[in-house]
């Protein structure tokens, strides 16, 4: 649905308290801003329509904590088409439609499907755009997202494409922030690891250079940030500096953002071997970090973050899996236009 496309643009010490007050319904039309859109990358979000997103989840986020029985996606339908392996996202976004009310149609992996067979994905989602009234892909090619929207008439959500995007992602990424450091703006946000096959960081820089904050990226040598992206960060005015040393941002930075050293993203095992093990966020590194540091990570993680780090304060990365669903429910209802 190439007409309606939303390309989205452009944090723990102690638990904060859950609110124990819903908050309100966002002021604008929620329905005006997502009804039918496509949820495709976070290059065109505005700050409003971001604004809706994290409230609308918010107060889905105090309606689970209620334990509230909700109803707004009775009658509907998601499929979610994940031609790529999934734990976290596929299982958060069926939660989410179920906590919704709704019901989920799914294909696990490729290998489940007519894709096995040559059908192409295009061909693919237009026989499910009859079955189901809004989708969630993942796919191994960038830019898949693009052709799932174009070739359906529901809303198309993309669920990661590639080496591309992975906006819902981006969107738990900015709602754990704020839930971890109690603010958007003003942050010294470190992303570290695999940034050039990344689409979590490739998706979250955009969200984060909204609020002015100081962006840090780390990798190792061949694995930068693409040059595309950090040009079009600092175009924007934003502070970008770009270091191979972890060592060298640790004292500085506010949330530490881990990613793994993706071993799907190299067709040479051996370029990836050497790559492996460039950075292991452990207790020792710690000790020299920032008073308060967000510690988190899209997992699943490998050797990158040593596990006696779990037990850090700061260390968000499994709240923040779970804050995928009250933010995913926001979305589905949403564009569904059931908010």
């Amino acid at each position: 649905m190439a007409q309606a496309n939303l390309g989205l643009a452009a944090g723990k010490v102690p638990a904060p308290p859950t609110l124990s007050v819903v908050p309100p319904r966002p002021q604008c039309s929620a329905s005006r801003l997502f009804a039918g859109r496509d949820i495709l990358g976070t290059h065109d979000l505005s700050m409003t329509e971001l604004d809706v997103i994290l409230e609308t989840a918010e107060r889905y986020a105090c309606a689970l904590e209620n334990r509230e029985r909700l109803r707004v996606m009775d009658g509907k339908i998601l499929a979610t088409l994940f031609f790529e392996p999934s734990t976290r996202t596929r299982l958060s976004f069926e939660t989410a439609m179920l906590r919704l009310g709704g019901s989920v149609i799914t294909v696990s992996e490729a290998g489940s499907s007519s894709a096995a067979k040559g059908e192409s994905l295009a061909d693919s989602i237009k026989t499910v755009d009859g079955y189901a009234d809004v989708i969630a892909v993942r796919h191994p090619m960038k830019g898949a997202a693009q052709v799932a929207a174009d070739a359906a008439s529901i809303p198309v959500i993309n669920a990661g494409d590639g080496t591309g995007q992975h906006p819902t992602q981006a969107l738990l990424d900015v709602y754990t922030i704020k839930k971890e450091q109690g603010r958007l703006e003003g942050l010294t946000v470190a992303m570290v690891g695999d940034l050039r096959n990344g689409r979590t960081v490739h998706s979250l820089v955009h969200l984060m250079a909204m609020f002015g904050n100081r962006l840090m990226f780390v990798a190792p040598p061949g694995l930068e940030m693409p040059a595309e992206v950090t040009a079009g960060l600092r175009s924007r005015g934003v502070d970008v500096y770009e270091t191979h040393d972890l060592e060298e941002v640790i004292p500085h930075c506010d949330v530490l953002y881990v990613t793994r050293i993706q071993r799907e993203r190299f067709a040479d095992q051996a370029e990836y071997e050497r790559y492996r093990g460039s950075y292991v966020v452990d207790g020792g590194l710690l000790r020299r970090a920032k008073p308060g540091l967000t510690i988190m990570h899209p997992l699943p993680r490998v050797d990158e973050i040593a596990t006696d780090v779990d037990m850090h304060p700061g260390a968000a990365y499994f709240r923040q899996a779970h804050n995928g669903v009250p933010v995913r429910m926001a979305l589905l209802a949403l564009v569904t236009g059931s908010v």
